[in-house]
C-alpha cells in the first residue's frame, strides 16, 4: 500500500486533504481513483488507513500508531561532500533507521561552502522524505542546517552517546564501544562520519575533548557512505 507523509492540516476529524503534490501524484502518476486505500502518515508517530473518495479527498478508516521507528534515536553528523556521495547516504541512512541528520564542515570537507550547501536543504529532505515512505518509517528523519565543526560538535552533547569513527582508532572498536549496552526506548546516540581525507588528528582530540569516544570500524578503510551506512546499520542493529 502507498505511504505519504502529509501535513498536520491535512488531517480534519475523518477527513483527509491531500496537497496538491501528493493529488498530482496519487491521480496522474500512480493511476489511484476513488475507492483506492492508501496510508497517510502524520509523521507524529500515527498512520491513517484511507479510502480516496475525491480528486484531493479521503476518507479515514482507520488509525495505529506507525511501525518503523528503532528504539535507540540515532543523530548523524555527516561532512559534506560531493552531492552524489551525500544524497545516497542520506537515502540509505534512512532506510538503516537515523533518526536525524547533521551535516558540518570540517578541515578536510571536499565541500566547504556551508551557505551554499544551505540552499540545499529543501532538496536533502524531500529525499530523506522519500526514503522514509518506501522503507516503512513512522517519522521523516531532520536533516539540519550544515555546522561548522565546532558547532557540531556543542550540538552533539545532547545525546547520551557520542562516538567519532576514525580509521587511526587502535583500541576501540564497534563491539568494545557498545560492551555493556543495550536497547533502551528514547536512548539517544550520535556518531561522526568524517570526510573523504578523514579527521586531522586535532579534531579528532577536540571531539574526545567533548565527549566523543573514538571508534574503529574495522581495518579497512572505508569511503565516507560507506562507513556512514556501516555505523548506521550496526548502531541501530545493536542498541535499536
Amino acid at each position: 500500500m502507498h505511504r505519504f507523509f502529509l501535513p498536520p492540516e491535512a488531517f480534519q476529524a475523518d477527513t483527509v486533504h491531500f496537497p496538491p503534490e501528493t493529488a498530482h501524484q496519487i491521480r496522474r502518476v500512480l493511476r489511484l481513483g476513488a475507492g483506492a486505500e492508501v496510508l497517510a502518515l502524520d509523521n507524529q508517530g500515527w498512520q491513517y488507513r484511507v479510502q480516496l473518495t475525491g480528486d484531493d479527498l479521503g476518507q479515514v478508516l482507520s488509525r495505529q500508531a506507525a511501525a518503523g521507528e528503532p528504539a535507540l534515536h540515532l543523530t548523524l553528523y555527516l561532512a559534506l561532500t560531493q552531492r552524489e556521495k551525500f544524497e545516497w547516504a542520506l537515502q540509505k541512512c534512512t532506510e538503516a533507521g537515523v533518526s536525524a541528520f547533521v551535516p558540518f564542515v570540517s578541515t578536510r570537507s571536499l565541500v566547504q561552502d556551508a551557505q551554499d550547501a544551505h540552499k540545499k536543504l529543501p532538496r536533502w529532505q524531500k529525499i530523506v522524505q522519500e526514503a522514509a515512505e518506501q522503507s516503512g518509517r513512522g517519522r521523516i528523519p531532520p536533516v539540519a542546517a550544515p555546522l561548522p565543526w565546532a558547532g557540531a560538535l556543542k550540538s552533539a552533547q545532547a545525546a547520551s552517546l557520542r562516538w567519532i569513527a576514525w580509521e587511526e582508532e587502535q583500541q576501540t572498536g564497534l563491539r568494545a564501544a557498545l560492551r555493556g549496552l543495550s536497547p533502551a526506548p528514547g536512548q539517544t546516540a550520535a556518531v561522526f562520519i568524517g570526510p573523504e581525507g578523514g579527521f586531522t588528528p586535532a579534531e579528532v582530540e577536540q571531539a574526545r575533548q567533548s565527549g566523543c569516544q573514538p571508534l574503529s570500524l574495522g581495518p579497512r578503510i572505508l569511503r565516507m557512505e560507506t562507513a556512514a551506512l556501516a555505523a548506521a546499520v550496526l548502531l541501530v542493529y545493536e542498541l535499536g
